[in-house]
């Protein structure tokens, strides 16, 4: 059906562009259009849930802008799932924002907002791509515009870091440009297509999985599949609510998304196994989610081991989109809304931490359930879900995948990936939860993995933690010496002039109680939403809608056994 409600959902967020630039000196109008524009995107967006539900699919072209292709979008299931979850999302990171930004006086935040939305634009731009090459433009455009947010300190941390970015994914989309062009000249299209493009399933083998390497290396970058993976721990210098959206939602998601598209709708998962392209596909996702998850065992700066969790939870949906089995998935795709609802949930945790107490080391975290009781429960509750506990969003996902590999024949060994994956979340999150519960800072005892030897906080410390000067050795200071909030950047690194690098201060963490004390309800509120999300989704996951949109694209996979 020819709409316009796709194209109204991507310029909605585009259009409002000028809008916030104009409104620099006014932030409290400014805000206040960002939240209109992310109601407005979200609304148009879940106003097509039925019909999509109902076998409707929404479209409009532009025409032809390259041979045999138009620029057009549309909305099917899996472009829904996307869309709907990033506008979702975009509301909550919007409110989160205005008291992260506001409560550390951050420079630059018009500049900030223009740039999200334009972010949200192009994420929703990428999600309802109808074909291989708008995806390319939308997937590119995504990275210009999140760019500025990446580098938003202008720290030499940060350009070093927006470089390492721009170089990656753009590297990335050369790949994905590649892939495009040899699946045109393979298969006369490039048309997203359920159960995927005739054409490639009768072109040369060689060359069907050549164009299917580019691809999946290309949405590989974004995806953080290793050995891909190193932009995106060094990108979590970008304020936090920029980790938790961009880097738990739209960024990442893309890659996966675009890893998606390829898998169900440009080769079908029937391709997939005549040319054998599946099983590598499993076996880097497997090999990706059990070594990123040993790698944050080791890192104290709480950003970068949320950081690594999240290179490894996004192979489980790589996984699962890799063993071409129904319930897999159905697994792998749940898994896209579950993950974002978790890490969105921990990222804000860690930036109310950072905004409150300027606490970024888990080192230094001992007895701040004190302080911030509700905020480490949320972080508990998400924490528990990384971790496939029942009644959080990813004990369903996980459910399904390890049901799905065991339906295979050979798939033993991913299921036990999985779920030596999932003991291994335990291991580097538990250890925060306990102390900020159980320990206090005069007598919690240092956890072998973050405190010894082999854990780097010695003689060799841990990524993003540095050995503290004489004076603040136990990672504490005298009370009076917290530096003001421009002279800390977003991995918890201070210049010359500020030596204090977080942790309670003298006398320890103040007692805030349960009523939200803690911080403000502009932060609270969104990081209780975010969990409240994961609970649902782990509770009554048809209810919250998304199962039933995974269900609709599965079902209409030819060939797929449910």
């Amino acid at each position: 059906m020819t709409e316009l409600r796709p194209i109204l959902a991507i310029l909605v967020s585009a259009v409002a562009i000028p809008a916030i630039l104009s409104l620099k000196g006014r932030p409290n109008v400014r805000e206040g259009v960002t939240l209109a524009v992310a109601f407005a995107k979200f609304g148009i967006i879940a106003s097509m849930v039925p019909g999509v539900l109902s076998g409707t699919r929404y479209g409009f072209s532009f025409g032809e802008f390259a041979t045999g292709i138009e620029l057009a979008f549309t909305v099917d299931p899996l472009g829904l799932l996307f869309g709907l979850l990033a506008s979702l999302l975009w509301i909550v990171t919007s409110f989160y924002s205005i008291g992260y930004m506001r409560g550390l006086d951050e420079h630059a935040q018009t500049r900030y907002f223009a740039s999200f939305a334009a972010s949200l634009a192009s994420a929703v731009g990428v999600a309802f791509a109808s074909n291989l090459l708008t995806l390319f433009v939308c997937y590119e455009l995504l990275t210009v515009s999140t760019y500025p947010l990446v580098t938003h300190d202008e720290t030499d941390e940060a350009r070093a870091a927006g470089r390492k970015y721009l170089a990656y994914t753009f590297g990335g989309g050369v790949a994905v440009l590649g892939g495009t062009v040899l699946v045109f000249v393979l298969a006369g299209t490039t048309a997203f297509t359920p159960g995927g493009l005739e054409g490639l399933a009768t072109a040369d083998p060689t060359l069907a999985r050549a164009a299917f390497a580019l691809l999946a290396a290309g949405f590989g970058v974004k995806a953080a599949l290793m050995p891909m993976h190193s932009w995106l721990p060094d990108a979590m210098v970008a304020p936090t609510p920029v980790s938790g959206l961009l880097h738990a939602v739209a960024v990442v998601k893309s890659g996966v998304f675009g890893i998606a598209r390829v898998v169900l709708d440009v080769y079908g998962t029937g391709t997939m196994e005549q040319l054998g392209v599946g099983l590598p596909l499993a076996a880097i996702a497997a090999f990706t989610l059990l070594t990123a998850s040993i790698i944050a065992l080791r890192q104290d700066n709480l950003k970068r081991r949320l950081a690594y969790s999240t290179i490894s939870q996004l192979s489980y949906i790589v996984l699962g989109l890799g063993l071409l089995h129904g319930q897999a998935l159905t697994g792998g795709l749940l898994h896209i809304p579950a993950h974002a609802f978790m890490k969105l949930t921990l990222f804000f945790c860690a930036g109310a931490i950072h905004v409150e107490t300027h606490t970024d080391d888990i080192s230094d975290m001992a007895g701040i359930g004190k302080r911030m009781p509700l905020t480490m429960a949320a972080f508990a509750v998400a924490a528990a879900g990384m971790a496939g506990i029942p009644l959080v969003a990813g004990f369903v996902s996980k459910w399904y995948l390890v049901i799905g590999a065991l339906s295979l024949d050979g798939g033993l060994i991913f299921a036990a990936a999985l779920l030596v994956s999932g003991v291994l979340n335990i291991a580097y999150f538990w250890p925060i939860v306990y102390q900020a519960y159980f320990e206090s800072p005069e007598g919690h005892d240092e956890k072998p993995l973050i405190g010894g030897p082999l854990g780097g906080r010695d003689k060799v410390r841990a990524d993003g933690g540095e050995d503290h000067e004489s004076g603040a050795a136990d990672g504490h200071s005298d009370e009076g010496e917290v530096p003001k909030p421009e002279h800390v950047d977003h991995l918890g690194k201070h210049d010359e002039e500020h030596e204090h690098h977080g942790g309670p201060p003298a006398g320890g963490w103040d007692d805030r109680g349960w009523r939200g004390g803690e911080s403000t309800w502009f932060m609270l509120g969104p990081i209780l939403t975010a969990a409240t999300l994961s609970l649902l989704l782990g509770t009554v996951p048809h209810t919250a809608v998304f199962l039933q949109i995974v269900d609709a694209i599965v079902e209409n996979l030819p060939g797929v056994v449910v």
